[in-house]
């Protein structure tokens, strides 16, 4: 027996920018809200220029076109698989920790 399963999608209708903040209103009324220095181009953007934002795809994504900036519904509803959030920075490795490179095989010169 096979059922069908009907994939919700959680779309975007409105979106609100403060100093701090950008929070994002979906269609089955759930709010999130993020903190704006998650994205450098709206914190170095104007008040107006973050108002002037535009939903694309039917709201699977915000777009700004004053400050060139796209974000997707799924990155705001599951950030760590799209960013690296402050917690999850990279580590550093010293050279004994990576993987040694395998060394080329030399060729003869062809005479």
């Amino acid at each position: 027996m096979s059922t069908l399963v009907e994939r919700a999608e959680a779309l975007a209708v409105d979106v609100r920018c403060t100093d701090d903040d950008l929070s994002v209103v979906f269609s089955d009324g759930r709010t999130v809200a993020v903190p704006l220095a998650w994205f450098p181009r709206l914190v170095g953007a104007s008040a107006k220029q973050r108002a002037g934002w535009e939903l694309i795809g039917g709201g699977v994504g915000i777009h700004w076109e004053s400050v060139d900036e796209d974000i997707s519904v799924a990155s705001l509803l599951q950030p760590e698989n799209f960013m690296r959030l402050p917690d999850k920075a990279l580590q550093p490795t010293s050279r004994a920790q990576r993987p040694a490179k395998k060394a080329k095989p030399v060729r003869a010169a062809r005479r």
